[in-house]
């Protein structure tokens, strides 16, 4: 039986979803928009509370204004009547949440019994709190039939890795933790399958025979002022690469899974992680804006980078030979979340110099997502010019789809794995990445608002990094 069989639940059961680390910037920005969104949509049971835990000593009505300021700020702002339904579901329990002592958690859980209410705890907390509020689960008897979501990264070395791990595993089965990582959420990145799998146009050239190289680039435009602390301590590969970038690559580079239930997607993903080679520190570029020592928050000597460009490669049959480019970095020129796929020039032919970018397939993970196909056409006139036409399907044309953390969240609270991690794929990535982890060379200075350290552009080869495709009105 697939394993989301018998995990799922009626979205008529109870839940009572309890958000530790209400009051922090990722509960205001990411979390409460998305489960007001799934209020929204009608994807909460009839009956439903959304308990926020802290250290705070906030009363109920203290805590649903900071609920409506956060979605009037990060969300859809309610209006007064679906408002005034959904705040009657919201509960505070103040106090914080020990192995020692339990805050007011237990009390306002009384309210809510386990026997009939699906308990789900979600940890938007920092990942050194992830071991603790574990443990205190298990003191305090809130792990037995309940459903646990942990934020990335988890862990942040191989050796915290398999320290998390067991401490989570002590409390928990593995079947009822989620390890959320929103990539894996958004509508593009299932694309990336459905669009393989269920197309024959694709299926046959999704190898090293018809594909010169991939590209997952995901540049961004922000700064880290906002969370400068944790960022010096992690940097843009433990943020994104070992997080968002590997899973990404997972998704392009698997083998066709026997279904698409929760135990045959999960397993085509882990077991191609485990062919990714481990990083060579040669084959990476390593970079660091110029003013981030100067950020408040951050060590005035700091060798974090902030830009991280690389070449991986995956050992298998099917990819060998075909290097995967990954690049993402701060203050950068734009922002993009792009899966490109180069295809091979036609070896043989009577049309020879063909565009850089003639052969592409590209995947837009941003917002609501977009497909774009580039091919090499004629251009209109006399004699034989080449140029480069594209075809875009944007994915709002098709459905309104949910935020990516409002589609996991969903399932979570139905029980659905499909789309979270395990621990021997995360044991994989791990593996890869702590030679680069071990090996970081002195970050190279790049002015903000460029593309990062120059070094990078020769990693991409003579064709470069994929530019998107010009819009058209």
């Amino acid at each position: 039986m697939p394993e989301n069989s018998s995990q799922e639940t009626s979205t008529e059961s109870p839940i009572a979803f309890v958000l530790f680390g209400a009051a922090g910037d990722l509960a205001k920005r990411m979390v409460l928009p998305a489960f007001y969104e799934l209020a929204t949509h009608g994807l909460l049971p009839t009956r439903w509370a959304l308990i926020g835990a802290g250290r705070r000593s906030w009363s109920d009505d203290e805590f649903r204004a900071h609920v409506r300021d956060s979605l009037n700020e990060f969300g859809s702002a309610p209006d007064d009547s679906d408002w005034e339904e959904f705040a009657g579901n919201l509960r505070f329990a103040g106090g914080g949440f020990t192995v020692d002592d339990p805050g007011a958690v237990l009390d306002v859980l009384g309210d809510y019994p386990k026997d009939t209410w699906q308990l789900v705890h979600y940890l938007a907390v920092p990942p050194t709190a992830f071991g603790p509020l574990t443990e205190a689960f298990g003191a305090h008897d809130l792990a037995a039939g309940s459903r646990v979501v942990y934020e990335k990264p988890f862990g942040t070395s191989r050796d915290s890795f398999h320290k998390l791990d067991k401490q989570v595993h002590d409390v928990f089965d593995e079947k009822q933790v989620f390890r959320i990582d929103h990539f894996l959420g958004k509508e593009n990145t299932q694309n990336l399958h459905v669009l393989r799998f269920a197309n024959g146009l694709f299926t046959g050239v999704w190898n090293n025979r018809h594909v010169e190289q991939v590209q997952i680039d995901v540049p961004e435009t922000l700064n880290i002022d906002d969370r400068a602390k944790f960022y010096d301590s992690t940097g843009a590969v433990l943020d994104m690469v070992v997080t968002h970038l590997f899973q990404v690559a997972a998704e392009v580079a698997m083998e066709p899974p026997l279904s698409l239930s929760a135990d045959d997607l999960q397993t085509a993903r882990e077991s191609v992680i485990a062919a990714f080679r481990p990083l060579d520190p040669s084959e990476a570029v390593f970079g660091q804006y110029e003013g981030y020592r100067d950020v408040d928050g951050v060590a005035p000597d700091s060798t974090t980078e902030t830009f991280i460009a690389l070449r991986m490669w995956v050992d298998t049959d099917r990819w060998h030979g075909v290097p995967f480019l990954l690049r993402t970095g701060k203050c950068l020129g734009r922002s993009a979340q792009r899966v490109n796929l180069v295809f091979r020039n036609p070896e043989d032919g009577p049309i020879t110099h063909i565009p850089a970018d003639g052969n592409v397939l590209s995947f837009d993970l941003s917002g609501e997502g977009a497909i774009d196909l580039r091919m090499t056409i004629k251009k209109p006139g006399p004699g034989l010019s080449l140029s480069t036409a594209h075809m875009e399907l944007p994915l709002k044309e098709v459905a309104d789809g949910l935020s990516p953390y409002s589609r996991l969240l969903s399932d979570v609270l139905r029980g659905d794995r499909s789309l979270f991690t395990r621990p021997d794929g995360l044991q994989h990535v791990w593996d890869v990445a702590t030679p680069l982890i071990d090996n970081e060379g002195t970050p190279l200075p790049y002015p903000q608002g460029s593309m990062g350290p120059s070094e990078a552009d020769t990693l991409a080869g003579p064709a470069g990094w994929v530019e998107p495709a010009p819009q058209h009105d």
